[in-house]
């Protein structure tokens, strides 16, 4: 009889151990909005019109290039011979170098971000906000309301989710965000600039939570839709990555970006 039970004892305790739970990952949502734009429209359809959001803001726009003081002009922490900004000197230093995206197809809309990375026109945001859209239906919106076309497209990777290109400005210049010499670390304070939900220009900050595969970091900045295409910046004022999705109905925070590392061989 004992030996019953210790065999009966035996073959739960078995197989209690080797259950394994599972762990799926809950869909990615990609963070463009799309919405109505006043086309033609197709027979049948019901189309609303775009919601006028509320105007902010802005302060103008520096003259100066977009470097880095001396710590003997600014004072401040110092990280690898770079000055540690705070969260309010990288918004005043780079918001006008984010923008708000629109697309068409001619019928349907997408409003996504950007941002320039060079003070001739060169820009960064995600494939995704593009696809599907037309030539002549892609325009961007800067800080200060004013509206340029989208001209050549440099590059771009569907698999990667970006697209580098030209912003038609008739030869002016903007402000830009420079690009990141050092990969982030775990752990890092990093800020975004976009425009959730057609807020233009709104400002988070958090830190990176991993480093996945496939030059993707994890972070905890919140984003929203029309967040798509956004500059991710790390303290000492460089772009790192462009905010690109997060898990639907997650109350961890899983929030992610495309590495500036994937972009880096396509920029003149």
């Amino acid at each position: 009889m004992r030996s019953i039970v210790f065999i009966l004892l035996f073959v739960v305790m078995t197989v209690s151990c080797t259950r394994r739970g599972s762990s799926v990952r809950p869909p990615v949502q990609r963070h463009k909005e799309t919405v109505a734009v006043n086309q033609p429209q197709r027979p049948g359809s019901s189309r609303r019109p775009v919601q006028t959001r509320p105007s902010q803001s802005n302060p103008p726009a520096s003259s100066a290039s977009p470097g880095l003081e001396s710590p003997a002009q600014t004072g401040g922490n110092i990280s690898g011979g770079h000055r540690i900004l705070s969260g309010e000197e990288i918004f005043q230093r780079y918001n006008t170098a984010v923008f708000m995206v629109y697309t068409s197809n001619g019928y349907v809309g997408a409003q996504g971000s950007g941002f320039f990375v060079s003070s001739n026109g060169v820009a960064v945001s995600n494939h995704h906000v593009f696809k599907g859209s037309r030539s002549g239906h892609q325009t961007v919106e800067l800080a200060s309301g004013e509206r340029f076309s989208v001209g050549r497209i440099l590059a771009q990777s569907e698999a990667n989710d970006f697209i580098v290109f030209q912003v038609a400005l008739n030869g002016r210049t903007v402000n830009y965000i420079p690009i990141a010499s050092e990969v982030p670390k775990v752990g890092e304070k990093v800020y975004a600039i976009g425009s959730p939900q057609g807020f233009k220009n709104t400002f988070a900050s958090g830190e990176i939570s991993q480093i996945r595969e496939g030059n993707e970091l994890q972070i905890s900045v919140p984003i929203d839709h029309g967040s798509s295409g956004g500059a991710l910046i790390n303290s000492r004022g460089e772009v790192i990555g462009i905010t690109t999705s997060g898990v639907g109905d997650s109350k961890a925070n899983l929030i992610f970006a495309k590495s500036i590392e994937l972009v880096k061989p396509y920029l003149p």
